[in-house]
Formats: structure tokens, sequence, C-alpha cells
């Protein structure tokens, strides 16, 4: 039975500002799934994994995006524990990383320059995003809309002043701004149909611009693919004239509009994965 048993790893409290529960949640649903599929799971804090102190699980599915935990991640999937994200897929979402990504993989992507945020001298043309360069937002100042002479300077300066040395200098897309999610690598996993859903973010006014619903989940999975995730969310614009843009790809997100479904889709593709299937 032990190869049937494994570990879910919940995300870092510091990387769920106000979304504790819906992260927990989303991981919580997905091990009560493979349960009902005949897998053992244990759930566990980041801080609970240490690295090969104990015996080694069969899989790990986790939703852990800081270095240590990563590290301590990496030992694991090296001794041969099948891991979803790998924590080397994890990495690649951080932006001075996913940035040459998705260049080299040819995803349409806004057009970034990454920067120290000791740069005093940098000129820029507004309106820009100036992000940091390492993890997605996770407090206030981490992603500024910079739209007025100067805003991104001052960005930058308050970035360094709490010791972040890189940014993420981001050339603004105009447009509707699509949330996506997605489960499913359809190169990894033969006769494998991915999961995807979409919705337009909230507190905009949705222009409609037409886009082809069809091209934005081959968009979304290529850009997926590029950094290795097999579970993951994103946003990106539609513009207007037409085109599809990504602007961010994360690692296991909540999944709150479309828990209760992604988590049945998530533990399928889990079980085929760790059980060395053919599909789901």
């Amino acid at each position: 039975m032990r190869d049937r048993c494994g570990w879910g790893i919940l995300r870092e409290s510091a990387h769920s500002p106000g979304r504790q529960f819906d992260d927990a949640e989303i991981l919580r649903l997905t091990a009560k799934h493979l349960e009902a599929r005949g897998m053992g799971v244990s759930l566990r804090g980041p801080d609970e994994v240490n690295g090969m102190g104990e015996r080694a699980p069969a899989f790990i599915f986790s939703m852990c995006e800081r270095l240590g935990i990563l590290r301590r991640l990496r030992r694991y999937e090296m001794a041969g524990v099948l891991q979803v994200n790998a924590p080397s897929a994890v990495l690649e979402t951080y932006r001075v990383r996913m940035v040459s990504r998705f260049q080299r993989a040819g995803i349409p992507f806004p057009g970034s320059t990454i920067v120290t945020t000791a740069s005093a001298d940098l000129h820029v043309s507004e309106p820009v995003w100036v992000k940091r360069a390492d993890v997605h937002c996770i407090q206030e100042g981490d992603v500024v809309f910079a739209s007025r002479p100067g805003a991104a300077q001052e960005a930058l300066r308050q970035l360094a002043d709490r010791g972040i040395p890189r940014a993420v200098i981001q050339e603004h897309v105009r447009g509707d701004l699509i949330k996506f999610y997605g489960v499913g690598d359809p190169g990894r996993l033969r006769g494998h149909r991915p999961w995807f859903r979409w919705f337009y973010h909230r507190d905009q006014d949705v222009a409609g611009h037409p886009f082809d619903p069809n091209l934005l989940a081959t968009v979304a999975q290529r850009a997926a693919a590029a950094l290795g995730l097999e579970v993951y969310g994103g946003d990106a614009i539609a513009r207007e004239g037409g085109g599809l843009v990504v602007i961010d790809l994360n690692a296991w997100p909540s999944f709150a509009l479309y828990r209760e479904e992604a988590s049945v889709h998530i533990a399928a593709y889990l079980e085929a994965r760790f059980s060395g299937g053919d599909g789901v």
C-alpha cells in the first residue's frame, strides 16, 4: 500500500495573503478525491517537510513556493519521489526565470526587462508595471502599475528598501483581463485530455474584445509546458482587434471559482501520474 501513499503540502501562509482558506481547501479536496480512489494522503505544512529526515513518501503534491522548501522537495525528487508540480517547475515561475523561458518558447508575452531595484538612473516611459522578479504578489508593493512620471522609479526604491534586489519592468497591455485555470500536460500523459477554464477578471469594464477560447487554452498550455507546470493558473489579455497575451502564470492556484470541479480533475490526473497510467 505504501506505493499509493503520499503527502499533500500546503502553501506557506505568507504566500496566501487573505487566501489561506481557499488555498488549503483545494488541497484538502484533492486529497479527499485521491483517497476515494484508494490512495493514502497525509496533508502537511511546509515546516513539516525536513528533506529526507524520514521515510520518503511515494508521491508529493505541493503548493509551496519558497526557495527553502523547494530545495528540500528537490532532494525528494532526486531520490525518485514523483511530484506535481515539480520543484524545478515552481522555481521557473519566478519572474526572473519566466521571462526568458517564455521568450525562448515564443509565448505571447509583454515586453519585459529585468533590472536591479537600485537602478537610480533608470528611465522608463510610463505606463508600465513594476513587479518583484522572484515570487508573485504576496503583499502590497510587489506589483505596481506605474502610470505617472516617476512612479516606476519610486516602486523600485520601495522594493529596494525591502531588500528585494531585482524587478521586472513590464509593458502595459490594454484589453480585457482574463483569468484561467488548467490541469494536465497533454505531452506528459498519453491519452490525457487537459482540463481548462477561464473567466473575466472582476473589477474591470469588459470591452468584449473577441478571442478564440480554444486558442486561449492552447496558449496557456504552451506557457505551462514551457515552465514544466501541470497544475497552474494565470492571467491573459484579450487585445482590441484580436490577439491574446499571457501576462502571468502561477503554480497551483486556489481554483476558487471552480474548486469542486477542479479538485476532481486534479485528483484524477494525479492518480494517473503517480500510478504510471496512460491517461485519466
